[in-house]
């Protein structure tokens, strides 16, 4: 093993350092967690997680005796506060959620916030994420994406959020409750058409599902069963398509109404994400088109 990778967080008398442990456990699966994480689960004096019932289990499987805390989205607020006196006593305080990594969508981030602005140690202890899980097996491309969460559940207001996406975002990740999923599926289709998508669920569960397809073929096999576990959809932004030239010259022309040349190539450049050389060529010409002509008989 390279001399460089640190092999274990305790110290030599077994001890965690004092700090926030953010820990990163399994999506379904129970093998899916680290060795440097069940480390610091057995080793931490205290665990806060959503759902102590789900992470009792995982304690189960792997003999972790700590004690366990809940934290979660109704008591957020009083429970970072005392876990903020376990730090202050020089504890060791271990976050986990109920699947994949704390924070993400989950509840965590006032925890962490306040232990880094109180000066805690906050350490990551990575591991299983369902939207790096999701796009990894996805076939979409993964060199640029954004992980946007939920939308918004009501479909006035998922629309607008879907039509302010632009193609330079990449690849869109998304969490999608079943019951919503074929709405998504459905907005999908009637804005960007036939692009190319992918729902995941149920990851790394006997159920796992990873379905490839249009938004409309992907409704339609969705809509045929019952869908249970929250989903991941991802889809590939439609490349933008270059404005026409009678869309140039119509952009250009209201713009020179009001504008002078060099100022409406400006706008019109920015607006179509044009070149300004380019369009300003073409404001030239459209200009003096217009200009007025002297009968050679007057």
């Amino acid at each position: 093993m390279s001399d460089d990778l640190e092999q274990t967080d305790l110290s030599p008398s077994g001890q965690l350092a004092p700090g926030l442990y953010v820990v990163a456990t399994p999506l379904g699966h129970a093998r899916d967690i680290t060795l440097r994480a069940l480390e610091v689960l057995k080793a931490a004096d205290l665990i806060l997680c959503e759902d102590t019932r789900v992470t009792r289990k995982l304690a189960q499987i792997y003999g972790i005796k700590t004690p366990l805390r809940a934290y979660h989205d109704h008591n957020e607020g009083a429970a970072s506060q005392a876990a903020l006196v376990e730090l202050s006593a020089g504890k060791a305080v271990a976050l986990v959620s109920d699947a994949g990594t704390p924070v993400v969508s989950d509840p965590g981030f006032r925890l962490t916030r306040l232990a880094s602005a109180e000066g805690y140690n906050v350490f990551p202890i990575p591991g299983a994420a369902s939207p790096i899980a999701a796009l990894s097996v996805s076939g979409l491309p993964s060199d640029r994406f954004q992980f946007l969460g939920f939308l918004p559940s009501k479909a006035q207001a998922r629309q607008r959020a879907l039509k302010g996406l632009v193609p330079e975002m990449g690849t869109i990740i998304l969490f999608e409750s079943p019951n919503r999923l074929c709405a998504l599926l459905q907005d999908l289709s009637q804005i960007f058409g036939d692009i190319e998508a992918v729902v995941a669920r149920e990851m790394t569960k006997k159920f796992e599902e990873i379905q490839r397809g249009t938004p409309d073929a992907l409704h339609a096999h969705f809509a045929s069963k019952t869908v249970r576990g929250e989903c991941v959809v991802l889809f590939s932004m439609p490349e933008a398509k270059a404005p026409t030239e009678d869309a140039v010259d119509l952009a250009l022309s209201a713009a020179l109404a009001t504008h002078s040349v060099r100022d409406a190539a400006s706008l019109v450049a920015e607006t179509l994400n044009l070149p300004r050389k380019t369009v300003y060529a073409r404001a030239i010409a459209l200009s003096k088109s217009d200009e007025p002509h002297t009968s050679q008989d007057e």
